[in-house]
Order: C-alpha cells, then structure tokens, then sequence
C-alpha cells in the first residue's frame, strides 16, 4: 500500500500547530491564577479610613514582606508581556501556517483535477480503442463482392458492313435499332460531330456551336457512342459513318426535310408525322439567349386574364369548328374571369407555311399578353397523324418563360416527356373536354397555381432556356436513355497557402473550457464519406428526382442529401457494417448515448469550413477550441487575404490536419467552393470569430444527420416584410418566428457546394461580390429553393458575441441596407421568394426531463 506523504505532512503540522497552543492556553490560566492571588493579598493590607484610636501599625514583617510581593508583581508583569510577545508571534506564525494550509488544499484540488481529468482521457482512449477494434472487425467481415469490368458487347453487325434498313426501322426501338458496343458502361458518353457548311444557316450554327461546347465532343469517330449531324439536307446515307442504317446517329432536323427518315437514326424535330415513341426526340424551341432578370414575378397567382390565346388556322374541320365555338364563348362568361381568345391574327401572322394553328403578332406583343394570362391555350393539331410543330413547341416556350401555365387541348408529343413530369407543369386534357375548361380552371387554387408556375419556370431555366441547355439536356436524355453514368462534377483544388518548403510552427492548443466529466463522443481516426457507391441506381433509381425535384441530371454527385437509407432490421441482420446504435440497439441514456453516433446511417464525420481574413489571432483562438471535437474530420481555413499568413504564426495542435487553402480572389463566394480537401458530406461552416461549446458542436451534427437536405444551425434570422412599400427586409431581430439560419455558425451538405458554385444563377453570386455580403443569405435562398423547406435551428442560441474582435462588417450602418437590397434582388432572379418561416428549434432529448439519478442526460446544456 502506498504512502501520501504530502497528506502525513500536513496531518503531523496541524497537530504540532493544536499542541503549542495548548501549551499556551495552560501558561495563561496559571498566569492569571497567580495574579489574582497577589492583588488578594494587597487588598489585605489596603488603608482604610479609621479613627485614630483604632490606628495601629504595621508591623516591619509585613513590610518586607509587601515590598517583595511588589518586585514579584513587576516580574509577572515583565512575564506577561513576554508572553503576549510570543503569543503576537505565534499568532503570525499561525497565519503562515493557515496559509500553507489553504496552498496545500488548493493542490489537493488540482491534484484531484488533474486525477479525473486524467481518468476520462483514459476513458476517451479505451472508447477510441473499443471503436477501432469494432472498425478492424468490419474490414475484415466486410462482404464487399470484387468488381471487374464487364464483358465487352459483341457488336450487332460488323462496323464496316453497310447494312440496308428494312421495314422494321419505321418501329425502331432501342434494343435493336442501337449498336450497344459503342457505347461501354464504364466509359463516359463520347460525341463525333459531322462539320457544317461554312454559309449554313443562323439556326444550324447555333445548334452546332451549342454542340462543340457540350464537352462531349471526340475527333476520333471510332471512340464515339453517338455520330450528330445538323439539319444536313443532302442525303444523310452519304455521311461517312453512316453505314448503310445511321446506327448510333442523331439527327437534329430544323428544316422537316432530311431523307432517310426511315433508317435506324434518331431524329430530334420541332414537327414530325412519325415520331418513334422512346427513340425519336421532339426538339424544343429555343433562342440564343434571355435575361433572367426580365421575367416576371410568380406572384401575383391571378392575372388580368384566366385564360389567352391568339391563333389562326386557314381550315377548320367539323369537329375543330366545335371546339372553337366552345373556346370563343368563354369570353361571355357571366363570372368575373376575362379571357383573350381570338382565332383570327389582328395583326400580321408570323408562320403561315403549316396548316395549323399559327401565331399572332410578334414576340414582344405576344410576351405582354402572357404576362397578364395566368394560363395559355395551346391546341393540338386537327391533324391527330401530326403530333407536333413549330408553332406548337414555340407556345410551350414562351409560356413557360412567361409564367402563363399551358392549358394543353389534346394529345401532342412534349419535349423529354419521358423524363419531366409535365403534369407539375401544364393542364393537360383531351378537346373533347373543351365545354368543362372553364370549371377546371377556377377549381386550381392559388397554391397550385404557384407551385405550376414555379415548376414550369425551373424546367425552362433548367432545360430550355438556350441552346446550350437544351443540347445539354438532349444528351442527358440519351445518356439515362442508354444507362450511362454522367460525369463528376469537378472539385476546387485545395491549394495550399504555404509553399512546399515551409513548415508552419505548431502549438499546443489553449486549455480547454469545457466541462471535464461530460464526455461527448468518441476521438477516432479520420474517416472519408463514401463516394460514387450509387452510380448505376442514381441514374436508375432516382432518375424522377434528377429531372424534376433536384433538376441536375447533368452530372453526377460523390453522394447526395437523399440517398435511402436501410430499414431499422437491416443494422442488425445482414447489414451492420458502419452502424453504431446506441448501447447496442437496446437504447439508453446520456452515458450509452454518448458512447457512439446511433441514428438512421453509418458513422461519419464532419469537416469544418472556416472563412478567414487577416484577423490571425481571432482565428487562431477559434481553431484552438476545436481541440479534441468529437466526429471531427478536418479543418479547411479558406484565406480569403492576398497576403499570406505571417511565417511566426503558431497553428494550434487540435488533433486533425489544418488545410489553409488559397483563394484566387477575395470573395465571400469562396466559403461554398467544393474543395477536395472536403471529404465529408457534411460540412460545418462558420466564421472566424465564432466561439462554440463542443456539446453545441456535436449536438448539431447529430440533429444534421436525421435533416441532410437542411441548413441546421445556430444563429437565426428572418425575412420581413414591409407594408408601407413592399419588398423585403433582413431582421435580425429576436423572434418567435425565423426563416433563415446564418452559415457563420451552420451544417449543410457539400452536394450544396457543388449547387452554389455550378447551378445557383450567376446574377446572385456576382451581387455576392459587389457588395461582399449576403453570401449567407443566397445559401439560404439555394436550400429553400431546392427542397421548399426552411431551415431547423438547434439550441436557443441566437447571435454570436466576439469581444476584443476589431470591428466587423455587420456593425456597419450599409450592412443592413445591402442585405435588404441582396434579398429583393435575390427574389428577383428566382421570380418568387423561396425562404419559408417556421416555428420550430432543436433541443436535446431529456434536456428538460426529470431522469433517475443513476441516469445522465444526453447534453448537460443543450
């Protein structure tokens, strides 16, 4: 058994400290004893007035005897101030003592400190290792099957065989009209395009320019998956890879006039007779180009006009001569509805070549009526062999871009029909149904009128809007048509601020302010997200979300806010690799709780994103209490300064790497680039000056792992409305109500870096740099937009504070007026505001729950 000698020490002191006062306490008595018996004694022989026959005198003994009690009264006097001498002295020395004591204590305090602290570290390490020990058991039991590439297609018919077409190209259809084996799984779709003649028309020049910046483009024929040719009016069999049939061709025909329309080549026409439904392609109409800013708001949802149209047609077939009459009586409805239905051009008619319904007046005059319509006829063909024209696609067009929702009487064959769902976007219905548009129009409520609206003007922004989108588009289509994977968006290299030959200077991080005894998750070793494990079922699986609730399907994503995830039985039947469930899956409190990540997915990590500029020592301290973060991956600070960091700047040691990355210009833009370094999906921005507790930390990772496709964080702010003048305002105010939550201090996804950076509309990210501001707010803009949901704040956090921090941009009088300007700005270019309010916040379970004592919450303070 051990010896405490400092606790010997001390024990021996006090009592060595109790005795001499004893001694003292003693001597005083006796003392005091002794000088009550001489004055006793004095007061014997003290005078007292008598008669004088009753004096008498006192005898010579009692005199000497009084004369030496006296010298003995001065000695106990000498004596006694002897004694309060020491006792003055003892008195200080029992101060020090006192002292020492309280110094001993305050050891013994610290030493006891340093004991626990040491203990949980203890218990953090045995965690760690019981983790990595779980983790070694499933790399080793991991039933991963070993990929090889697949087996090459045997090709069809031999390249250089000029194969005749026969009768059944008329019912061409994929699988076996396509030459499969030009097309690998595992290599990206490639593009041979055939030249165009150097006076072609404006038309084929922009559909051929739009093709040459694909980025699909081969100068080898014999790599390519497909061969494109555009509006060629020679006879297509004459092409040089043409082979007999136009296998793997894709014919883009302006002009209706190509030949060989009967080969086995894909035909991509604004009208066509005989489109081969899944093969042939129906082209929509586009222009050069259009200006987002120039489109009218989604709101108001009612119009001048319910319903417009402006067409003529040279002959009318009975029954279309009914379905016209039904039309031309709506403008005598007895309701409060106006319509603009003319079947004879005021003015000039602009395309009279096709026996069909034409159109009236010019673009601009026909784009003023659609503004003030809040739908727009479009009739199909009296011809029903005929399933699409000029005039037809046109329409379509610009009612989309216009707001105006397409009321579509009978059948017509729409552009990507197989992928867009169409009935998000237009009333589709068949002319027999003429009599009963009137009541369907006025049963659509203003929030279905919004929500058609807003989606007609994505897939139009998204997929229509020039000829560049609708090519890419186009290739898209075929791409998912064929099953190959899109290509990877490209990542932000991570180029680090320091040159290769210098080695910044560590230190060890500040002493940390959390509490010693609530232990908040395990310390592991770095683990990446997995990447591209869903390349085939993303394409396959999830190919309505690609076109139509995520509108990328042009690129493919390392992994996304919305991949599924395993049912509950999975994790322990079959499927249990990377999931840690809580005390097992029986479920527990704080203790089992904090022991391992639970919930619905595998374990995984985060990276913080920091946003730095020239405030060295602020970031500094603010990397400094990241020490020790569980579920912490990286650092990326992203020096937004054109000077580097100072070569004496000591970068904390905080137990992960600290990637500085450079920028190439000062931009606030910058904090949403997709670096590489990023090797999380979840990603936690936040500014330099931000101070964080670890249990905030960590309790809004947890909430962001069951909220993936949300901002969740911690300073909220919402977005006001202004009676007096309309429009919007930025309120930072306290309130019970919030719409957005600040990226200074927030979770959210990297898919959504890679929206900010490539899909969000360039207008908004240059009005980030001309104001250098509201940055936060476009991200908030990008979110709400892409889900329609609002953000979920956790904690009652609300603002942040940074004392001694110099002055920020946010206490600049300009700041606030720039973020009101930044969000009517914002809701400009979307044509509607897509930030939602919500009530709602996050706080921990049992933060407020009366537990069993034995029972530990699951955040002390959360």
């Amino acid at each position: 058994m051990g010896i405490n000698f400092k606790k010997l020490s001390l024990n021996r002191c006090i009592a060595g400290t109790l005795a001499i006062y004893l001694v003292i306490f003693g001597f005083i008595i006796i003392m005091h004893i002794s000088i009550s018996n001489i004055y006793a004694m004095f007061s014997k022989y003290s005078y007292s007035p008598t008669y004088e026959s009753d004096v008498t005198y006192v005898e010579a003994t009692d005199l000497s005897k009084m004369s030496s009690l006296r010298f003995s009264l001065e000695d106990m006097i000498r004596l006694k101030n002897s004694v309060s001498m020491e006792l003055r002295d003892l008195e200080l020395k029992r101060r020090k003592i006192l002292d020492e004591l309280t110094t001993l204590t305050k050891k013994v305090n610290e030493t006891r400190a340093e004991i626990l602290k040491v203990q949980v570290e203890k218990e953090k390490v045995y965690k760690s290792l019981e983790q990595a020990k779980v983790m070694r058991l499933e790399a080793m039991e991991k039933n991963t099957p070993e990929l090889a590439p697949p087996l090459h297609i045997v090709p069809q018919y031999d390249k250089e065989s000029k194969y005749i077409f026969d009768k059944s190209a008329s019912q061409c259809r994929l699988d076996y009209c396509f030459d499969f084996s030009q097309c690998p799984l595992t290599e990206e779709l490639k593009v041979f395009l055939y030249p165009v003649a150097e006076r072609a028309f404006v038309d084929t020049l922009m559909w051929q320019k739009a093709l040459e910046s694909s980025g699909f483009i081969t100068k080898n024929p014999e790599e390519a998956c497909l061969y494109f040719v555009v509006n060629l009016n020679k006879d297509l069999t004459k092409l040089a890879h043409w082979r007999g049939d136009g296998r793997n061709h894709v014919v883009i025909d302006l002009n209706n006039k190509s030949l060989s329309s009967m080969s086995r080549a894909i035909y991509a026409r604004q009208y066509s007779s005989s489109y081969r439904k899944n093969y042939d392609i129906v082209l929509p109409f586009t222009k050069v180009s259009s200006d987002i800013l120039s489109l009218p708001p989604l709101s108001p949802a009612r119009r001048k006009y319910l319903l417009s149209f402006q067409g003529e047609v040279k002959s009318q077939s009975p029954e279309e001569q009914i379905v016209i009459s039904v039309l031309k009586k709506l403008q005598l409805s007895t309701t409060d509805d106006k319509f603009l239905i003319h079947f004879k051009c005021i003015n000039n008619v602009l395309s009279a070549e096709e026996e069909e319904y034409a159109l009236c007046g010019t673009y601009q005059s026909r784009e003023e009526i659609l503004k003030e319509s809040t739908f727009s006829l479009i009739l199909s063909p009296q011809d029903f062999k005929i399933t699409s024209t000029k005039s037809v696609q046109q329409r379509l067009y610009e009612s989309l871009k216009f707001g105006a929702i397409p009321v579509i009487l009978g059948y017509i064959d729409i552009p990507f029909q197989n992928e867009i769902d169409w009935s998000r976007a237009a009333i589709i219905m068949p002319k027999a149904r003429a009599t009963e548009v009137h009541y369907l129009l006025r049963t659509i409520s203003d929030a279905d009128v919004l929500s058609l609206r807003r989606f007609g003007r994505i897939i139009w922004d998204k997929y229509f809007k020039t000829a560049e989108t609708v090519v890419a588009t186009m290739l898209s289509a075929l791409r998912d048509t064929l099953r190959l994977f899109p290509s990877p968006l490209e990542e932000t290299p991570s180029l680090s601020v320091f040159n290769s030959t210098f080695n910044p200077l560590k230190t060890d991080p500040p002493p940390s302010d959390e509490e010693i005894d609530e232990y908040l998750g395990p310390i592991e070793p770095p683990l990446a997200s997995p990447k591209f494990v869903r390349n085939y079922t993303y394409t396959t699986m999830n190919s309505y979300e690609r076109w139509n609730v995520m509108f990328e399907p042009f690129h493919l994503f390392q992994n996304t806010p919305f991949d599924p995830v395993v049912p509950t039985e999975a994790r322990f039947v079959g499927s249990s690799n990377g999931f840690r469930p809580v005390n097992g899956g029986a479920g527990g409190a704080g203790k089992e709780f904090s022991e391992v990540i639970g919930g619905n997915r595998p374990r995984e990590q985060f990276t913080v994103v920091m946003l730095a500029y020239e405030r060295d020592q602020v970031m500094i301290a603010s990397l400094g209490r990241l020490n020790e973060v569980p579920y912490l991956n990286k650092v990326i600070v992203v020096w937004n300064s054109r000077q580097p960091p100072a070569e004496d700047l000591q970068w904390p040691d905080i137990g992960v790497p600290i990637v500085v990355v450079k920028t190439e210009k000062n931009s606030l833009n910058n904090r949403f680039l997709p670096f590489d370094e990023i090797e999380t999906e979840a990603i936690l921005s936040v500014d330099d000056d931000v101070h964080l507790r670890h249990d905030e930390i960590v309790f809004g990772f947890r909430v962001w792992r069951e909220q993936r496709d949300r901002i969740v964080g911690f300073p909220g702010r919402f977005h006001a409305w202004d009676p007096l003048y309309g429009g919007w305002h930025y309120n930072s105010n306290y309130s019970c109500e919030l719409s957005m939550v600040l990226t200074g201090a927030a979770f959210f996804h990297k898919y959504y870096s890679y929206l900010y950076t490539y899909a969000m509309p360039q207008e908004i990210r240059e009005k980030v740099d001309e104001y250098m501001n509201c940055e936060d707010l476009a991200m908030n803009f990008l979110v709400s937009h892409y889900t329609r949901q609002p953000p979920v704040k956790v904690t009652n956090r609300w603002t942040f504070r940074c004392p001694g921090c110099p002055v920020t941009l946010s206490e600049d009088e300009t700041h606030f007026e720039e973020r009101h300007k930044c969000m009517n700005f914002f809701t400009q270019v979307y044509g509607y505001m897509p930030l939602l309010n919500t009530q709602f916040r996050v706080d921990s379970v049992l933060s407020k729950t009366r537990i069993p004592h034995d029972k530990q919450k699951c955040f002390k303070y959360v």
